[in-house]
C-alpha cells in the first residue's frame, strides 16, 4: 500500500499520470471516493501517462467510454448511475476484459463482487485537515 497527498487538482492529476505510465494490458484500476473526490481528474492523469492525448470525460451517461494508444485499449467505467452488479453485468461489463485493454472504473464499491483479484484500488478522499482541495489517495495492489 502507497499513500500519497495530494493538495491541488494537479497532483492528482500527476499521480494518475505517474500510475497510467506502469500499467500494462489486462490491468484493472477500481478507483473508490465520494463525489468530487477527484477520481475524474485521477483517470484523466492516468490516460496520460498511457500516452493517451484525447478529451477524458466521465461516462456517466454512457457508463463506458473507450480510448486507445498505439495497440493499448482504455475502458473507463463510471458505474455512478448503477444499483445492482446485475445491473453492471446486463451493460456487458465482462466483454470489456481483453487481453488489450486497461479497464478503469469509477465507483468500483458498486461492482465489488465482480471485480478481478488481482486489481489496482485507488481509494481518494478528502482531508480538509490540510486544506480545502486536499486529497488523502492510497494506493493498493490486491
Amino acid at each position: 500500500m502507497k499513500v500519497f497527498d495530494s493538495k491541488n487538482e494537479k497532483q492528482t492529476f500527476e499521480l494518475g499520470k505517474l500510475l497510467g505510465a506502469l500499467l500494462k494490458k489486462k490491468d484493472t484500476v477500481a478507483l473508490y471516493g465520494d463525489l468530487g473526490a477527484g477520481k475524474t481528474v485521477f483517470v484523466k492523469g492516468l490516460a496520460a501517462g498511457m500516452g493517451i492525448c484525447e478529451d477524458i470525460t466521465s461516462p456517466t451517461f454512457a457508463f463506458v467510454n473507450e480510448y486507445r494508444y498505439e495497440n493499448v485499449l482504455l475502458y473507463h467505467f463510471d458505474l455512478y448511475r448503477t444499483d445492482t452488479a446485475d445491473e453492471v453485468i446486463d451493460i456487458g461489463f465482462y466483454d470489456y476484459f481483453t487481453d488489450d485493454a486497461v479497464c478503469v472504473i469509477e465507483w468500483a464499491d458498486k461492482a465489488e463482487e465482480l471485480l478481478p483479484n488481482n486489481c489496482i484500488r485507488v481509494y481518494i478522499s478528502s482531508d480538509l485537515s490540510k486544506g480545502e482541495n486536499c486529497r488523502r489517495i492510497e494506493i493498493v495492489r490486491t
